[in-house]
This record gives C-alpha cells, structure tokens and sequence, in this order.
C-alpha cells in the first residue's frame, strides 16, 4: 500500500465514525470539495484501504451465541485445498495462517457446545487436518477497530 496523507486519515476516520455518510456529507464534515472526496476515495480504493463493506453482523442474532477460536495444525502441502474446504464450512466466520506451533486460526461459532463438537469434527474430517485446539471465547473485551492508528496518523517506512 502506498503511503497516505493527513487528508486521506482525515478522510477514513471520518468514514469509520459515520459509516453511512454520503460523500457530500464528508466533504462538508471536513472542508473539501465533493469532488476531492470522491477522488480520495476512488484512490483509497485503489490503494487497497478498505476492507470489505459489508455490515458486521452479530451471529447471536442468526442463533450462533458461542464462539471459538480453534488453532488447527495441517498438513502444509494440503494446505491450498485445505484452505478451500475450510471456506465450505458456514460457521467459520474467520480464518488465518500462522507462524508458530499452530499453522491456521479460525474463529468460529455455533449453537452450542454440542454444535462445536460437529463443527469441530467437519474440521477434522478436511484432508490435511491433523488436529485442533479449540478455546471458548469468554466475550469480546477490546472489538475490531482501527480509530486508534486513525488518530495517530501514518507510519510511513
């Protein structure tokens, strides 16, 4: 990603306080034209700024209130296809690939325990896994944010 400016983390924190803000909206909020805005943000776009637009939504409310971490240790030459089926199975929200004594980190949720274990076992079945650790999320003490870098600025290399 190319270096941003004090305009563009005035721009994207704007953007993360009122995420429905239409662009005429921001550029009145912080002093640009409209067709600044637009431009920084077709820029923003292009630069890879965003994640994914989509609304976070609580998985309590599809009736998923249990969530986990499960550290999973693979096969690494399965790791591609792996990869794959993981992403078939619906109740894993998240998944990363590791450094360390595990190899991926998925979070996941479920109805409960009883649906972990299932869930836990269509993990295991996948080729390549060989096997898990899970933790129980005791509840959400610090959520995604970024406003705190925002305000900080960027740090350019």
């Amino acid at each position: 990603m190319h270096t941003l400016d004090g305009t563009d983390t005035r721009l994207l924190s704007a953007m993360a306080k009122d995420p429905r803000g239409t662009v005429v909206a921001l550029a009145q909020r912080l002093g640009l034209s409209r067709n600044t805005v637009q431009a920084r943000v077709a820029q923003l776009e292009k630069k890879h700024a965003f994640l994914s637009f989509e609304r976070r939504i609580n998985p309590s409310a599809l009736g998923y209130p249990l969530m986990a971490f499960i550290s999973v240790h693979v096969q690494q030459q399965k790791l591609g296809q792996l990869s794959t089926d993981l992403a078939g199975i619906p109740e894993i929200l998240e998944g990363y690939g590791l450094t360390g004594s595990a190899d991926l980190f998925l979070r996941v949720v479920a109805v409960d325990a009883e649906d972990l274990f299932r869930i836990n076992g269509k993990i295991l079945a996948c080729d390549g896994v060989e096997r898990t650790d899970t933790a129980l999320a005791m509840g959400e003490l610090i959520p995604f944010r970024v406003q705190p870098l925002l305000d900080r600025g960027p740090r350019n290399p």
